[in-house]
């Protein structure tokens, strides 16, 4: 899920600081959600997602509007809108602290670069949920929620090793070094890689957000590897680049390739062949479960709530679509 277009730092944080002043004036346009209209003893929660225009974080914001109706809060959805760094998410988080929240979630864009805005969280004593992925150190945060990223890496490596008849080459197309749920997921791709002697892994570069990134590094595996067999994709931004060099190179479906995530058109891919299979995760669930965390954390509800919960993925492949489909990512 690590994602799209760059601009440049300055727009960026213009326009991120203006959205956000905008946005966080409440109502509607703040992507608000709730019953009761903004009373005074009505909760307010802020949720920052790594890139919100991501379908991966528009399926975790649909779960987390459902989820913040269904509890009465008001939610104050505000994220980048086109680039997944710490300098594109860091005013957004501010502003939310800024406005003293009464609960904040966030997907770290990366652990140590957003590591301040969760001490300065603490010391606002506003808690704090971390969904997908991460910061450093975890001991404020009232829990963390993800998928299983390391198994998810380790069926993706076995599922390929089946297709692939456990022998031949294989390319590992990762999206960011300091993304927790990558680095997880390369993890175990590799760790289950191992098992079959009969598989070489040729490389790994990084997409870093930029699909074009990704089409570039996987032309150039094709010209070097011919007989390359597979390809593990570690994010949507990865693949839709993955999936354009294929294409380009005319092997849409000679060479097997593994993505993450279920986006509308990454399903459409897995239909007509050139995804072999996908990795998919529950975003809508782990947004819904950080809000219960957190308003059961503010009214000091005698819950006991796990510190690091880790939801499973699903494999998606064309022989099981038709029970499998209902895990793609809702868009609207």
């Amino acid at each position: 899920m690590k994602r799209n277009l760059r601009t440049p730092l300055g727009s960026v944080a213009v326009g991120v600081l203006a959205l956000s002043l905008t946005a966080c004036g409440g109502g509607s346009g703040s992507g608000s959600s709730g019953d009761g209209g903004g009373g005074d003893d009505q909760l307010t929660i802020g949720f920052v997602p790594g890139i919100a225009s991501d379908p991966f974080f528009k399926a975790m914001q649909i779960g987390a509007e459902a989820k913040a109706k269904e509890l009465g809060v008001e939610l104050l959805w505000q994220g980048a809108p086109d680039e997944y760094s710490p300098q594109s998410q860091i005013p957004f988080v501010e502003t939310l602290l800024t406005r003293q929240v009464d609960g904040l979630v966030l997907v770290p864009t990366d652990p140590d670069a957003l590591q301040p805005s969760v001490t300065k969280a603490q010391s606002l004593k506003i808690p704090v949920v971390t969904v997908d992925t991460t910061v450093t150190d975890q001991s404020y945060l009232v829990s963390h929620i993800t998928g299983d990223n390391v198994d998810g890496g380790r069926q993706a490596a076995k599922t390929l090793a089946e297709q692939i008849g456990g022998k031949g080459e294989v390319f590992l197309m990762s999206g960011s070094p300091t993304a927790t749920t990558n680095q997880l997921r390369e993890q175990g791709f590799t760790e289950e890689l191992a098992k079959y002697p009969g598989i070489t892994l040729v490389g790994k570069e990084y997409a870093n957000s930029q699909p074009a990134a990704a089409t570039s590094a996987v032309n150039t595996i094709l010209l070097k590897y011919p007989d390359l067999k597979g390809i593990f994709a570690v994010d949507g931004t990865s693949g839709t680049g993955t999936v354009a060099a294929l294409r380009n190179a005319g092997k849409s479906g000679q060479v097997k390739l593994i993505g993450y995530d279920a986006y509308e058109n990454q399903v459409a891919d897995l239909k007509s062949g050139v995804f072999s299979a996908l990795i998919a995760q529950k975003p809508g669930d782990e947004a819904a479960q950080a809000l219960e965390d957190l308003v059961s954390t503010i009214k000091g509800e005698n819950v006991d709530i796990e510190k690091n919960v880790v939801l499973p993925n699903v494999v998606i492949t064309q022989d099981n679509l038709a029970e499998m489909a209902k895990y793609q990512y809702p868009s609207s």
